[in-house]
């Protein structure tokens, strides 16, 4: 029946957050039309209202630590489920991302993209479309901001395991900006896919900056380390241990 009871609360919280999305961005499009700083205001709006939601229609609530950066960085974050994009946009001033350049003709959400200063990146093209993001900042035709970037690629369950990509340290070179890491337990209770929300805390936080001048592999090295090992105490301060799954899945693709 707790079971039951629950997955029908988060039923009713995920069909509520798809619905104000289309309708706080209605809203919120005429006045971003003339002001970028009215799309900063929307989208903030909106991550706090699903935070908000979710801790009293299915008991998610949701916590931030660490030291929110407002200047122009690049935002490292372990990447467990939407839920972790809802927290760190909710805080950060000015948030962008890489998107792939077929979404900047999406409705409504490649519209914003835009307006926040999100890069749209064809494939094979990445380090063209960033150079061409670190001009328009400097000539003030683009926003400066947080760069959120993913470093495995997508979303991996808590449990889960998949080696970091290059892409980040690629951005570390090329932008020379500072990268703040972020850690994060999301997966325990609001999964990659399905409808069930799971009540407890779920915990972003933002890490100890690395700045620039390591090399790549230490690079690497030491965000992986930072993410993984932060992410790993925040499971388990919240009662599940990825430890095991995650050795044997290393284990297999050894």
């Amino acid at each position: 029946m707790g079971y039951a009871i629950q997955w029908t609360r988060s039923l009713l919280f995920v069909g509520q957050m798809y619905l104000m999305m289309p309708l706080m961005a209605i809203f919120f499009t005429p006045p971003a039309i003339f002001s970028r700083q009215w799309a900063y205001h929307g989208v903030h709006t909106y991550c706090r209202w699903v935070r908000w939601t979710a801790s009293w229609m299915v008991g998610l609530k949701s916590e931030i630590r660490g030291d929110v950066p407002t200047d122009e960085v690049l935002i490292a974050s372990k990447h467990q489920s939407f839920f972790d994009i809802i927290m760190i946009v909710s805080v950060v001033p000015k948030p962008k991302f890489i998107m792939k350049a077929s979404l900047k003709y999406a409705p409504i959400l490649g519209w914003y993209g835009k307006r926040i200063g999100c890069v749209p990146v064809n494939r094979g093209k990445r380090a063209e479309a960033i150079k061409q993001m670190m001009a328009g900042v400097k000539d003030g035709s683009a926003p400066a901001g947080q760069l959120i970037i993913y470093p495995q690629g997508t979303r991996v369950a808590w449990d889960g395991y998949r080696p970091y990509k290059v892409g980040i340290n690629v951005l570390y070179n090329e932008t020379g900006q500072t990268v703040v890491p972020a850690a994060t337990n999301v997966g325990i209770f609001w999964p990659r896919i399905g409808i069930y929300r799971r009540p407890g805390l779920a915990v972003l936080e933002f890490l100890p900056r690395i700045e620039q001048g390591l090399d790549n592999a230490e690079f690497m090295a030491k965000l992986e380390d930072v993410v993984e090992t932060r992410s790993i105490e925040l499971m388990e301060a919240a009662g599940f241990d990825p430890k095991p799954a995650i050795a044997a899945q290393k284990s297999a693709k050894a």
